[in-house]
């Protein structure tokens, strides 16, 4: 995929979603990109943008007598506020915690338990939205009381428009989510180059998408030509998926949300509408997040935001390991950290 490159020349390229970013490290492409371009990892592991003051949350309601909280597995192992509380510590002091693969998994398990309460962590951008979304409509539907979901579901569109609005980021081109863009089409993701000038590209999933993906995205800022190319067409329509957009709008609005290492971001997440709310956790437990992270060691939030690769961290591979995580980034299976350590940079 060689395109000529000056060495002189430096070209900063983010892959936005996790996916991407652990497909593009267990390829090999970065070692094999010409000289003068870097890549560099964005806001779209959505364990990673999660910040550790909703771990406590989710942990505190753990402990609570007759509740249970449900979450994907990578979530278990992510660290709160401090690096001894995590979802997996705390069922080791006797919470009740349990890894589902799906909400639906966890809607299942509240209707065969009346007495007790189950609460899913509703983690994910656009792609998980719809199925999250779907449980709650159908505890509704069957009006499962003792079900509820903490909603923790971010938009990719306000956190890049965040990036970009940093004068200290230098981003030249994105290469943007598949998955995302199944759901919000093409033309979400036409604000980059008509807003801000920059060449995008929706790309998919295999070495060899990603290869084409990116050889579309240097030519464009070689040639200085800022267009969105649908270079995933085989998944990605220019319209997204009405019907999820569709549930999504019926059932939510966007609300302001803490964001890892972004901070607090304007209409970035999904809450749900007045109709849905007995089936919103954070109201039926009188829950609120803050409005600002405390300070941390962990450097995921610099890593997700493009201001440091993990490798530049220093506790990375020796404070911070897969074993013994400081942060998110080191835990999920998306994380730009688990990455570099498993696969390098």
């Amino acid at each position: 995929m060689n395109p000529p490159v000056s060495e002189n020349i430096t070209i900063r390229l983010m892959e936005v979603c996790g996916t991407h970013t652990m497909a593009i490290a267990q390829s090999g492409l970065k070692q094999l990109l010409p000289r003068g371009i870097q890549l560099i990892s964005g806001p779209g592991c959505p364990v990673c943008v999660t910040p550790p003051e909703a771990v406590d949350l989710a942990v505190e309601l753990s402990l609570r007598p007759g509740v249970t909280v449900c979450t994907y597995g990578d979530m278990l192992r992510v660290p709160g506020s401090s690096r001894n509380t995590s979802l997996l510590k705390a069922r080791g002091r006797g919470a009740s915690v349990e890894m589902v693969f799906s909400p639906i998994d966890a809607l299942e398990l509240a209707r065969q338990n009346p007495a007790q309460e189950f609460v899913f962590l509703g983690v994910g951008f656009e792609t998980t939205a719809p199925g999250t979304l779907a449980a709650v409509k159908t505890a509704r539907e069957q009006q499962l009381a003792n079900f509820s979901v903490l909603m923790l579901l971010r938009l990719v569109e306000p956190a890049l428009r965040t990036l970009l609005e940093d004068p200290e980021n230098r981003i030249d081109g994105f290469l943007c989510p598949g998955h995302v863009a199944v759901i919000t089409g093409e033309e979400g993701f036409r604000f980059l180059p008509e807003e801000y000038g920059l060449p995008a590209v929706i790309g998919g999933f295999e070495t060899g998408e990603l290869v084409g993906a990116l050889k579309k995205l240097i030519r464009q800022v070689q040639a200085r030509d800022p267009r969105l190319v649908n270079a995933y067409p085989r998944l990605v329509r220019p319209e997204g998926n009405r019907m999820a957009r569709e549930i999504i709008r019926e059932m939510t609005r966007p609300a302001p949300a803490l964001w890892r290492g972004l901070g607090k971001i304007e209409n970035s997440a999904l809450e749900l509408k007045e109709a849905y709310a007995p089936w919103d956790a954070a109201l039926k437990y009188g829950l609120t997040l803050p409005e600002v992270s405390a300070p941390s060691a962990c450097r995921c939030g610099q890593v997700i935001s493009g201001r440091i690769s993990p490798e530049e961290c220093p506790f990375f591979g020796k404070g911070c390991t897969p074993d013994d995580p400081l942060g998110p980034c080191m835990v999920s299976s998306e994380g730009s950290c688990a990455a570099a350590y498993q696969f390098g940079g």
